[in-house]
Formats: structure tokens, sequence, C-alpha cells
């Protein structure tokens, strides 16, 4: 486990999840919402956005959170675990919002800065939607890659904590 790429819904736990298996692991952290926007919510050009994926999926290891469903398929390439948080919009939904207080007026840690913290209707349509509308696309993928790849599917919080328990630390 070298290269590991985590991914779910919003508010599914990505950020939290790879910053934990970074620092339980030793690998090198990339939070891909902090690279993708710029301050003020700016997205990133697609070409200039290929290119930093690109450089970024050449390094020897990594944990990479983040959907962008414009490099997944690359992404899902380079990687050789992939973890998918597929925790109920419930869950997902409760934990926007509890985010959306606790960084009121201020970037997360896992967040470009000058992105103050935002919930939109859009972003909760999206959640709401996922189980539906994203996630059986997700898990063909998945199923594609699983022969070559280590797929981890988490369903819950204690399937997380219980998955993170057992992972053997500093696998650098």
């Amino acid at each position: 486990m070298k290269r590991v790429l985590v991914i779910g819904s919003g508010g599914s736990g990505k950020s939290t999840m790879a910053r934990r298996l970074a620092e339980r692991t030793g690998l090198p952290l990339v939070h891909l919402d902090a690279l993708y926007w710029r301050a003020g919510w700016q997205e990133t050009p697609k070409q200039e956005w290929a290119q930093t994926v690109e450089q970024i999926i050449q390094q020897n290891a990594w944990v990479m959170d983040g959907n962008y469903g414009g490099t997944l398929e690359r992404r899902l390439e380079a990687a050789d675990t992939v973890i998918f948080l597929d925790l109920s919009r419930w869950v997902c939904l409760g934990r926007v919002v509890k985010r959306r207080i606790q960084f009121h007026g201020r970037s997360r840690p896992d967040m470009a800065q000058g992105c103050s913290e935002q919930l939109s209707w859009e972003f909760l349509r999206w959640i709401w939607s996922y189980p539906k509308e994203r996630r059986p696309r997700l898990l063909k993928k998945l199923e594609k890659v699983a022969r070559q790849k280590n797929v981890v599917i988490l369903h819950s919080p204690a399937e997380v904590e219980q998955f993170l328990a057992e992972l053997p630390s500093h696998v650098v």
C-alpha cells in the first residue's frame, strides 16, 4: 500500500480518512481540494489541473483524497489501493452541516486558503443524489479495477475505525 486513493460522497470523511491514513502509514498526504480550488472558490483550468494530477500520481507514494471525475480514471489507474467511503447520505449530510458550523467564515485545513466553508442547496442535492446517481457508476469502475487493485469499501464510521485500527503503521 503505497498509492492510496480515498473517494466517496461529500461529507463521507475522505479528507479525515486520508489524513489519518497518512499519519498511520507515513505516506505523503495530498488533499485534491486544496490544490484544485483557488481563493474565492475559483477552479483550476482543466489542462492545468490534468497536469497537476499527473505530476502527483507520478510520485512513488501518496494518500490522495477527492473525487474529481475528470481525472478519476487516471488516478484509479495509478493507485494500488482504493478506499471508497460508502456511507449513508444521512451521515454525509450531517457531517457537512457540522463542518459548515465548525468552520464558519474560514477555510478548512484540507481546503485552499481563501475558500471559506460554505453550504449550498446544490451541494446538498449532490450528496442526497449520490447513492442513486453516482454510486452505481463508481461501483462499476471499482469492479473493473478490483482484479489489479486492493479495493476497500467501507459502509459505516465503525467500519472506518476498524479498518484504521487493523492497519499496520508506517508502511513506507
